[in-house]
């Protein structure tokens, strides 16, 4: 890991000052292709996904050196999933062998989705305070759990994935406000907003269909 972050030591220089903390240049490239990952995401192109993946490796680098190890571990597996995801949107088939579509979750989809995360949210925090020296164990595990749900949901193409996107928005913006990434605060907070077009566009959708 050590030799990783050397080898990106370049891209941890400053390239700008927002609201008096310095930007890596790390931070800046990864925020402009995760903004450009969500537009093509609300837009169902499959080209978001390449995107996605770049953006997760960057992120994961920038949030291991802050010691949110969860958040970080979190951008390897976005990583990975992308390029299931990926495959979903190009080649994934529903229940009924169609090629897959927005659709809403099922009642019980919806309670599986709950329960998976009410298991999966402390058990994560647990692993992080009794493994890592992360100081912010139930925050960090929270969006951490709830993220990995948001990123099976949106490879499906369920339109809830966007309400799990919003709450994993709001919270990760109060942490990273709390680790003094700035840029990722603005980034965040876009994020929210883009999630709520996300939802209602999907939604659209989903009823058009």
């Amino acid at each position: 890991m050590n030799a990783l972050l050397a080898a990106l030591e370049p891209l941890f220089a400053p390239a700008a000052t927002v609201w008096g903390a310095p930007v890596t240049w790390l931070e800046l490239v990864a925020f402009v292709l995760a903004i450009a990952m969500v537009i093509l995401n609300i837009r169902v192109n499959p080209l978001g996904w390449p995107l996605a993946i770049t953006s997760s490796l960057l992120y994961f680098a920038l949030f291991w050196s802050h010691r949110l190890y969860g958040d970080a571990s979190l951008q390897l597996f976005f990583a990975t999933v992308c390029l299931w995801g990926w495959w979903q949107w190009l080649r994934g088939t529903d229940a009924a062998g169609a090629a897959l579509r927005v659709r809403r979750l099922t009642p019980s989809g919806r309670w599986i989705v709950l329960a998976v995360f009410a298991v999966a949210w402390p058990a994560t925090g647990l692993f992080l305070r009794s493994y890592t020296d992360t100081d912010v164990p139930w925050w960090d595990a929270f969006p951490t759990a709830a993220s990995v749900i948001g990123q099976w949901l949106l490879g499906r193409k369920y339109v809830e994935n966007w309400a799990v996107w919003i709450i994993v928005n709001v919270v990760s913006v109060t942490l990273f406000a709390y680790k003094g990434l700035l840029l990722t605060v603005l980034l965040y907070a876009v994020f929210v907003a883009m999630s709520v077009f996300g939802w209602r566009a999907w939604a659209r959708l989903a009823v058009a269909r």
